[in-house]
């Protein structure tokens, strides 16, 4: 039997970071040839990424321009992506979550009538504009799928409630897992930041729902909390959106305990987690990975397609009020209790099998193989080895 050719279409650090245990599970299993191809929305980030999992693409799109708008990476990722198809010839193609390559990506291969499998499929909130436009992309790329790879049992109802049939739809767990605590194997003391005090405040905001004043609002309470807490520090890793390192500098700067740093390595991003006391982020991956080592999250957005780590005690949704995010952190930092409920609630995210779920579902679909067990949050993790 032929093997199964799968193409993995990504484009951000993001879709590197979660498509990366895919393709090496892909890779190795001699049922099926994978086919990487990057469009390049991301670059520097993206290959760094790339790098660490030694992963090569056979196909680069480079379609990222300085400046560039949604319309541009758009509108490029369909005119590259479909000669590239048309050469490749895939049985299916697999797009992750809810990026703009994504969604350009599954229109392409619709018009090739290729197959689209949607890795992290199912996530919703309850507008189409937070986030933006990450909530459109993933809505419009569960249109154009044939296979659902939802990493929740949550993610497998919202699907079933907009009619997806539920032959179509798998529950794998989140492939971010695999990859965090892969990686999280690797670290060493040099990939941790060194701050100098004994506990330590990770962040990360740069969402454009959040620029401005609620960004602004965000950096006084950052400011508020290490001058009440000389124990604590932060370390913020900030996007290099002038939108964001303007208000950033501006407020907090000149706080010797907060340490504005150039954007991580992913690498180093999961050892800074790993150091950390706790994660306020309006991220959406560091909301199931920080859980992973026992990390308590404050979300700061006003939504979040994340339920399952609310219900679950692994996050916290604060929104970005200054009070109210000063409030949370000075909560979680000076009452012990308060952090050990969430520093010991269950993960819900995943259990580290994700990628072996997506290949196995896969063969099944194409091949009439029998289909995996699925991810079941209430079941202790098995973690992965440390081969990835």
């Amino acid at each position: 039997m032929c093997p199964l050719r799968v193409a993995v279409v990504f484009g951000t650090r993001p879709d590197a970071v979660k498509m990366a245990p895919v393709m090496l599970e892909l890779a190795r299993d001699a049922r099926f040839e994978c086919v990487p191809i990057a469009t390049g929305q991301h670059r520097e980030m993206m290959d760094e990424v790339l790098a660490l999992f030694g992963i090569v693409p056979e196909h680069d799109l480079a379609v990222m321009t300085e400046g560039q708008t949604l319309t541009d990476v758009t509108t490029r990722v369909l005119e590259r992506l479909g000669p590239v198809l048309g050469d490749v010839r895939p049985d299916v193609v697999l797009v992750h979550g809810d990026t703009t390559t994504s969604s350009a990506a599954a229109l392409a291969s619709y018009y090739k009538k290729i197959p689209v499998g949607h890795v992290e499929a199912g996530l919703r909130t309850d507008t189409i504009y937070e986030p933006f436009p990450e909530e459109m992309n993933r809505r419009l790329t569960g249109v154009l799928a044939t296979h659902h790879f939802a990493p929740t049992p949550t993610a497998r109802e919202n699907l079933l409630r907009e009619g997806k049939d539920p032959r179509t739809i798998v529950v794998t767990g989140n492939t971010v897992i695999d990859a965090f605590l892969w990686v999280h194997a690797r670290t060493t003391p040099s990939d941790v930041p060194a701050v100098g005090t004994e506990r330590m405040v990770f962040v990360e905001a740069h969402r454009r729902e959040n620029l401005g004043e609620p960004l602004e609002a965000i950096c006084r309470a950052l400011r508020g909390v290490v001058k009440r807490h000389p124990d604590v520090s932060v370390i913020w890793p900030v996007h290099l959106n002038p939108a964001v390192v303007e208000p950033a500098r501006r407020i907090l700067e000149d706080e010797p305990r907060v340490h504005l740093v150039k954007p991580m390595s992913y690498r180093n991003l999961v050892g800074a987690i790993g150091r950390c006391t706790l994660v306020a982020t309006d991220s959406g991956g560091l909301q199931e990975e920080a859980p992973c080592l026992g990390k308590p999250v404050l979300v700061l957005r006003r939504v979040t397609e994340r339920p399952e780590g609310v219900a679950a005690g692994t996050l916290r949704l604060v929104g970005t009020q200054e009070a109210a995010v000063a409030s949370a952190l000075d909560e979680l930092l000076d009452d012990p209790a308060a952090y050990a409920r969430m520093a010991h609630a269950a993960n819900p995210y995943g259990d580290g099998q994700a990628a072996r779920r997506i290949a196995d579902a896969l063969w099944a679909f194409h091949r009439n193989g029998a289909l995996p067990d699925e991810f079941d949050p209430s079941r202790p993790p098995t973690l992965p080895s440390a081969a990835l």
